[in-house]
């Protein structure tokens, strides 16, 4: 059984704002990583075009492995830290490997119905977007640390 987080009695649903503001900064990130690999990839075909299948294939496993290793591990990439949100399970807990693919290509078909799967929340009681609908999570506000 996997560990559930801390101070779920004091967290809410997130709003559109904040899973907006979390995305830019993560877009910012996962283009820096994408810009290296694909710096890497020409390197290794001497300045030409990288048209192997696998790098292909690699391209779409580095945003899985990207989301898969930050919400598995803390629940929040660095964007959603920046904003105090983390996606979690109703029960909360981190997501799994199943629910971080529900949730990209619940993103993918929010962002290819012109943002309608994140409006999608205005019209739920439970603030949810259709990634969060598609993989049973979460996103929620996490309380501001105390200090000591």
């Amino acid at each position: 059984m996997s560990h559930v987080f801390a101070d779920l009695d004091e967290v809410y649903y997130a709003g559109l704002f904040r899973r907006l503001a979390a995305i830019v900064y993560d877009s910012l990130l996962l283009g820096a990583i994408f810009m290296l690999y694909g710096f890497i990839g020409v390197a290794i075909t001497n300045g030409e075009a990288n048209e192997h299948w696998a790098f292909k294939l690699l391209i779409w496993l580095i945003p899985f492995v990207f989301y898969g290793y930050f919400w598995r591990r803390t629940g929040q990439t660095l964007g959603m830290l920046a904003w105090r949100i983390r996606v979690q399970t109703p029960l909360g807990q981190p997501v799994n490997a199943k629910q971080t693919l529900l949730r990209l290509v619940g993103g993918l078909v929010s962002w290819g119905c012109l943002g309608l799967g994140y409006l999608w929340l205005f019209f739920d009681k439970e603030k949810r977007t259709w990634p969060d609908i598609f993989s049973g999570t979460q996103v929620v506000v996490v309380p501001k640390k105390k200090k000591v």
